[in-house]
């Protein structure tokens, strides 16, 4: 059999098993809660391969090797370590506990939250462009690899690969996604090492690259024409450019990352599969890929540029052609599996602000997530549809991922100083969003017409960076902070003691005394933005009513009632104020102790979001009365602290 017709086969049943993900996981969507973050229902082994998923993309299945051909083993394995671990970890590290204690949906959503609208507005619009772009790439990238080793048209290519993840995407949204990012990465995992023993069989072990490598200097440092990666060079590409553009724009500013947060069950799933992902890439895909590059190299010296007429960044589809068919063709599937993922993922993250910061906030501000599902399909079509321009963006992939993520150097420094400085301003943030962004759309203008070649000296994201940075400290600097970055506000608070609260402030108030204390929980049972939630917080935060773990870090975001505030608290809706447990709270465990179809029919008739269902649950599960389980959809049943906490109701009762 030939390659041709074995990969049609498994390619076929690859798409058999896409449709039957996508109609599993369409029954799971009952609104746009569901849609975009899965109802806050990902768990810790799902987010890890969601998000080792985003890193094995088809980016790094042409970056990888490729830079190992031009700038040798470092060279490669470098732009990966900075990805990984600069990126990812320190992500899972430092920001996720923040992130998903906010409760933002999006990244733009935080942004009016910590800052104000204009900023929010701002953000959504050049990470939506940003998102485009790296989703671009990665269309590109796959079209790229796969003609490489088939000879096929690459329009031909890029439409299939296109219209497959468009559709797919459409069809199911972040659950789909979730589900096929676990499948893909399992594919990844065997196929990528199968490809390893077949090279290591046909060619030889290490030795083989380190007795032929065609370059005058060692494979470790150099490519196959000497050239190697610079370190402190503010050129693309070198190890400092990696950093900012790859780890610090790409993660940190980037909305599809933000929602692998938002969607998980707890801060710690979401710390520790940022962790564990970057590990598993690190000894897994990113080595193999790099691997393949140096045999590519070594083998086909001559095929790639400047030698040949082959670009390096089509290593991976060439060193396949000297693989059995049956491991090529695997390889190949891996490879397309890997593209679709992280393009759906980008593809999500896109839709998702443009809904949820552009639609929903300027147009429909009241509709309910049931009522904005068919908007947010219709809004991933036409974004989709819009990546096909970018897929065409001169330079080929290596400078359209780097051109996109610049786009993204904005908000990761208003991310960066938002949580850790609570000196930044309203003003300073827009000032720097303004300069940093206005800044990279002129260089980027210049650039493509010839006017002016900034990247001979420096590439465009290094000055997003720089003056977004220094505009925002600087304009922080010179004007008047929120109350909570003033020095002595704690000392000139309000006089709490005749306080009167309107409705959403006792109700606030009373969702803290029943345990619901972080942000993420209080907007999840109010149902609303968190943008609306957090103005009632400061309120009640400013008249020390309430107060934060915390003023920068994700302490910010966990609320404690002071004395005087416990004097307003409702009790007539608390039915335990000592085990901070509601009526409502109450009637989960009832209804849950009559078993899980029970409990189903009890929300399916009752009409409860998805993220009110979801937060209730996450309390009670942290309050030791039930145990979860569930790779896919989350499972709880009474444990035997619940049931006795029942049982002494039953008893108290009887």
């Amino acid at each position: 059999m030939g390659f041709n017709s074995f990969f049609s086969i498994i390619f076929i049943l690859f798409i058999i098993v896409l449709v039957i993900c996508g109609w599993i996981t369409k029954k799971w969507v009952s609104g746009s809660n569901d849609y975009f973050i899965a109802g806050r229902e990902v768990g810790v082994l799902n987010n890890i391969f969601g998000v080792a998923a985003i890193g094995f993309a088809g980016t790094i299945i042409t970056l990888g090797p490729g830079l190992a051909i031009q700038s040798g083993f470092w060279g490669s394995y470098g732009f990966g370590m900075a990805y990984l671990f600069g990126g990812l970890a320190l992500y899972g590290l430092l920001f996720a506990p923040y992130i998903r204690r906010s409760g933002a949906h999006t990244l733009p959503e935080w942004l009016e939250m910590r800052f104000d609208s204009k900023t929010r507005t701002l953000i959504t619009l050049s990470s939506i462009f940003g998102l485009l772009g790296i989703m671009a790439n990665n269309v590109l990238s796959m079209a790229l690899v796969t003609t490489g080793f088939t000879g096929w048209s690459l329009i031909a290519t890029l439409s299939a690969i296109f219209l497959m993840f468009l559709i797919f995407t459409y069809v199911g949204g972040f659950w789909a996604i979730s589900m096929t990012d676990f499948i893909q990465m399992c594919i990844g995992l065997v196929a990528l090492p199968a490809m390893l023993i077949g090279l290591m069989t046909n060619y030889g072990g290490f030795s083989f690259i380190s007795n032929n490598w065609p370059g005058d200097l060692s494979y470790l440092t150099s490519g196959i024409t000497n050239g190697s990666l610079p370190v402190f060079s503010l050129q693309y590409p070198s190890l400092l450019t990696f950093i900012i553009l790859f780890a610090c724009f790409l993660v940190w500013g980037n909305n599809y990352y933000w929602l692998r947060v938002s969607s998980t069950r707890s801060e710690s799933t979401a710390k520790k599969s940022f962790v564990y992902a970057a590990i598993i890439l690190a000894v897994g895909p990113y080595l193999i890929l790099t691997l393949s590059g140096l045999y590519a190299g070594t083998a086909f010296a001559d095929t790639f540029a400047p030698n040949g007429d082959v670009s390096p960044m089509s290593a991976f589809g060439v060193v396949l052609k000297g693989l059995p068919i049956a491991i090529a063709a695997f390889a190949l599937l891996g490879a397309l599996a890997a593209s679709i993922s992280t393009s759906t993922t980008s593809l999500i993250g896109a839709s998702s602000t443009a809904t949820r910061d552009i639609y929903q906030k300027y147009y429909r501000p009241n509709a309910t997530p049931k009522e904005l599902t068919v908007p947010s399909k219709i809004i991933t079509m036409v974004l989709g549809l819009l990546v096909w321009v970018l897929c065409f963006y001169p330079g080929g992939p290596l400078f359209l991922f780097a051109f996109s993520t610049a786009w993204l150097g904005p908000p990761s420094v208003l991310v960066l100083l938002g949580i850790w400085w609570k000196r930044t301003t309203m003003a300073g943030a827009f000032t720097g969003a303004v300069v940093g962004i206005g800044l990279t759309t002129l260089f980027t203008i210049l650039e493509l017409t010839n006017i002016f070649v900034l990247s001979q000296y420096t590439h465009i994201g290094v000055v997003g960076l720089i003056t977004t940075l220094l505009a925002t400290v600087i304009v922080s600097l010179l004007t008047t902070p929120n109350y909570y970055g003033q020095a002595d506000w704690q000392n000139n608070g309000n006089d709490t003691t005749n306080h009167q609260l309107d409705e959403k402030g006792l109700e606030v108030l009373t969702l803290i005394a029943n345990g619901y204390n972080t942000m993420a929980e209080v907007s999840d049972m109010l149902g609303v933005d968190s943008a609306v939630s957090n103005k009632i917080i400061e309120k009640l935060d400013q008249n020390k009513i309430i107060y934060r773990k915390k003023y920068s870090g994700p302490g910010f975001y966990t609320f404690y009632i002071s004395e005087a505030g416990q004097k307003l608290v409702k009790h007539d809706e608390t039915y335990d104020i000592v085990a901070q447990l509601s009526r409502e709270d109450v009637m989960f465990l009832k209804e849950i102790e009559k078993g899980t179809e029970n409990f189903k029919t009890f929300i399916q008739t009752n009409e409860y979001d998805s993220l009110k269902v979801s937060v209730i649950l996450s309390k009670l599960i942290r309050q030791g009365y039930l145990d979860e389980s569930g790779i896919w959809r989350r499972k709880v049943k009474l444990n035997e602290s619940g049931q006795n906490y029942l049982n002494s109701i039953k008893a108290t009762t009887a």
